[in-house]
């Protein structure tokens, strides 16, 4: 059961724990068969995202997120980590730009991706 899996999410020097979540069965079994997938990090405001291979259309995509919520972008081909505020948030969660699919949720202190900086390295994989 895919919501069984663990992942880990290294980004730059952080790295830290998450679960698969049952929002988005189809995005999450693509991914999780997917990994390892590393790509180079991209900030836009508190959120962390990076290019991917993959083409996953639109499940049951949203745009108001929480701290610590993996997503697919479909329109973008990235997987998107939020740790805070972005540029199109209209509270103090985050928001995404458009509609993501939300696959997974980070453990931990997910703010501490405050320090990721644009090209580092990220690597998701299951554990």
């Amino acid at each position: 059961m895919l919501d069984d899996e663990s992942l880990q999410a290294g980004v730059g020097r952080n790295h830290t724990g998450g679960k698969i979540t049952d929002e988005n069965p189809r995005t999450a079994e693509i991914v999780i068969d997917s990994l390892p997938i590393e790509g180079e990090a991209i900030r836009w405001g508190d959120e962390v995202y990076f290019a991917t291979h993959l083409d996953i259309p639109e499940e049951n995509g949203r745009q108001d997120v929480e701290v610590g919520e993996m997503a697919f972008w479909p329109a973008g081909k990235a997987i998107a980590v939020f740790f805070g505020r972005t540029p199109v948030s209209v509270s103090d969660k985050p928001r995404a730009y458009e509609n993501v699919n939300v696959f997974g949720k980070l453990e931990g202190n997910v703010r501490s991706l405050g320090n990721v900086r644009n090209g580092d390295h990220v690597l998701l994989q299951v554990v």
